[in-house]
């Protein structure tokens, strides 16, 4: 399989899709008996991988404590499930006792099943792989309890937030005080125990995982893959350690050759991440930005090095954040969507998006609420997907426009964001976005235009009904008049 430079990616949420499937089964169905038509429909949309999220096992300490912490049980009522119960709570996907397919899944055979019906598809297959922490009762607490942060109970007075008690081996005797996962910035997660990577044990061990989740899949997104940076757990934890990702990653790869590393990281550390081995890396910033409606910012991110750009992963929502349906208002979000996936690197998908889903699931739970579909938006990720298999937007070199005034004492070309995208043969692109809550215009700096050339060998692949005409100034400008969050994508 060839995957393109810049490709799709679509995050399942395992635990709850085995839900929604299972309301129409006699009990809830394993990985490898899940309609071929699910997989059929993500390759008909163009996408290259499936981020199968929560397949790993996870213990009954996590689903306790997601069980008993009230703050959280009020927010998944407030924000999620009004009616919920106690077996909606499965606990949180990323506190891992093993890296073991769960048996409600199908075990390990049901994913390498299911693996071939993607590959066949032409779909990859990637896992989670959270290498800063595990759960409270990994086996590893009672069998290398030196694998961990340890405390003391000075510790435990002062911060309870960031630390626990615990009995640490068979006997019931031993207890000692584990430091809770956490990175530098906020308390720790109570489900959670920080692994020590000042030990090379601890190194070893999780290299041996790591290799372990690659035969079973192509490729892995890495939780807060920054908190493994040296500088970065120094700080946290005031402990030296050696540098993870590049011999882990050389080593993985020596083994399985073309498997894929992507970052979730933040604090701006993306390049550090690449430099490092990753393939890509979360793009927090951008997202950030266009969240604030400034375009601006949004501009200047986007004049960053295109061998930085290329291996950023975009995207309007994940997990961790905000349904987009609900934090960006219906034009802007479809305006913020033609910046954000039309640019270079991976789009990043989540499932839910495409049918404008308004509500966050956390990731303790294992039930969401059913939805109506939001019929525009459906239309408009459907317009946007099928844009989207153009070669040139997975194989093309892409520019970041130059845009000008178009008139004296007319400020508004500063809202323009505009793309041009070449393919190897004379296959273009042109996308022009005005990125703010009133009309606008500008002219753009285009050199690839022919003399003679008519707006009549341009058409816009939206079909927009307010987009007003794109006029030819001259042979290297182009002067568009667009209103409130329009935008074109061009083709000759």
């Amino acid at each position: 399989m060839t995957i393109p430079s810049y490709p799709l990616l679509y995050q399942l949420n395992a635990r709850i899709r085995q839900y929604e499937l299972s309301r129409a089964a006699i009990s809830p169905p394993p990985l490898n008996d899940w309609p071929d038509s699910e997989w059929d429909r993500l390759a008909e949309l163009g996408f290259d991988w499936v981020w199968l999220l929560g397949v790993w096992e996870t213990g009954k300490a996590g689903q306790h404590v997601s069980r008993t912490q009230s703050g959280w049980q009020k927010s998944f009522k407030a924000t999620c499930l009004p009616d919920l119960s106690e077996t909606d709570i499965c606990g949180s996907c990323f506190a891992i006792t093993r890296y073991q397919v769960a048996d409600r899944l199908g075990g390990n055979k049901a994913l390498q099943h299911l693996r071939h019906k993607l590959n066949e598809r032409g779909l990859r297959l990637m896992l989670d792989f959270v290498p800063n922490h595990t759960a409270l009762d990994h086996p590893w607490m009672q069998t290398h309890p030196e694998f961990y942060i340890n405390g003391t109970r000075e510790d435990l007075q002062r911060n309870p937030q960031n630390y626990v008690a615990l009995v640490s081996n068979s006997s019931g005797k031993d207890q000692r005080i584990f430091a809770y996962g956490r990175d530098p910035y906020f308390d720790g997660w109570p489900d959670t125990l920080q692994l020590d990577y000042s030990n090379p044990a601890v190194q070893q061990a999780m290299q041996v995982e790591l290799l372990n989740i690659a035969k079973l899949c192509d490729g892995v997104r890495c939780d807060m893959a920054m908190l493994l940076l040296p500088q970065i757990f120094e700080r946290t934890w005031q402990r030296s350690i050696t540098s993870f990702w590049p011999a882990t990653i050389q080593a993985v790869r020596k083994q399985f050759p073309g498997f894929l590393f992507l970052a979730e990281v933040y604090w701006d550390l993306e390049w550090a991440l690449q430099q490092q081995g990753f393939d890509y890396t979360y793009d927090k910033r951008l997202y950030d930005r266009l969240l604030s409606q400034a375009p601006k910012p949004v501009h200047d991110h986007l004049t960053a090095d295109i061998t930085y750009q290329r291996k950023l992963t975009r995207f309007l929502e994940n997990h961790d954040e905000q349904r987009a349906a609900t934090v960006f208002p219906p034009t802007v979000h479809e305006a913020a969507a033609m910046i954000n996936y039309l640019a270079p690197g991976m789009r990043f998908f989540q499932a839910g998006q495409l049918e404008g889903k308004r509500v966050h699931i956390p990731m303790h739970l294992c039930r969401s609420p059913d939805e109506p579909t939001d019929s525009r938006l459906s239309h408009f990720y459907q317009q946007l997907l099928q844009i989207l298999k153009n070669p040139v937007l997975r194989q093309g070199n892409w520019v970041l426009l130059e845009c000008l005034p178009a008139q004296k004492e007319n400020g508004t070309w500063n809202n323009f964001i505009a793309y041009h995208w070449q393919g190897e043969s004379s296959d273009s692109l042109l996308i022009i976005v005005n990125y703010a809550p009133h009309p606008g215009q500008c002219l753009l700096e285009f050199a690839d235009l022919q003399p003679g050339e008519s707006t009549k060998s341009w058409h816009d692949l939206m079909n927009l009904s307010e987009s007003l005409p794109v006029r030819i100034e001259n042979i290297t400008q182009l002067f568009v008049d667009l209103p409130a969050w329009g935008y074109h994508i061009l083709e000759k």
